[in-house]
């Protein structure tokens, strides 16, 4: 297969690249971002520039399917407006490129929770995307819902992402099963399902929760 990826330099995507590089598979991938990813394979292109090239810089290309890992924080960001030109705006416009160049399948990372109706700006936004990427025209959609990413991040470690990273082995051993959605998740499980689901011929949109991250992870692994 021929894969596109965006987002590979953030916690899920650099694993997931690596997975795809190893992975007997996977015969070619390009990446496109803001900047290169430390991952190099015979089988790796790498393009950069900033979010309005990328439709250029992937145009004339050919490509069985595409993943998204694109994601960031408000406070990152710096505004609600800046997070959604990324969340939503890039998703989108990667999307559309991907399309275009063939893509059947279309992977993206979300978040559990995410609705387009939701109160909260963060989730709502989240939901949007979701939706938005479902108009595109792919035969298949999938949509990876994890909760918490636990996991080495680059850079400095946000004060309440560290705090919750530290306390989320207790607060999941409190949450029940009915509800392990909303538990933690490790980004390689993330990574691994993602490698595990692409090349999927079956038609539709589907989503996955933690636990059906957890089986698809497991079976990659085997």
């Amino acid at each position: 297969m021929r894969i596109l990826v965006s987002g590979a330099t953030g916690m899920v995507g650099e694993l997931l690249l690596r997975q795809l590089c190893a992975s007997p598979k996977v015969s070619a991938i390009t990446s496109v971002g803001r900047r290169a990813a430390a991952v190099s394979s015979d089988k790796l292109v790498q393009l950069e520039g900033p979010v309005e090239t990328w439709p250029a810089l992937l145009e004339g290309g050919v490509h069985d399917a595409a993943v998204s890992t694109l994601g960031t924080t408000i406070r990152d960001a710096g505004s609600q407006s800046a997070f959604a030109a990324i969340d939503h705006d890039a998703v989108l416009s990667f999307a559309r490129s991907a399309r275009a160049c063939g893509a059947r399948q279309f992977l993206m990372v979300s978040s559990v929770g995410a609705h387009a109706a939701s109160r909260n700006f963060y989730l709502s936004t989240k939901g949007k995307a979701e939706a938005s990427v479902a108009n595109v025209g792919f035969d298949r959609l999938d949509i990876l819902r994890p909760g918490l990413l636990r996991g080495a991040r680059k850079g400095p470690l946000r004060l309440g992402e560290k705090l919750a990273m530290i306390f989320s082995p207790v607060s999941d051993l409190l949450t029940p099963n009915v509800l392990s959605r909303y538990r933690s998740t490790q980004a390689h499980v993330v990574a691994a399902s993602m490698l595990r689901l692409t090349g999927e011929e079956r038609r539709g949109v589907f989503i996955h929760h933690n636990d059906e991250m957890d089986a698809l992870a497991a079976k990659a692994e085997n």
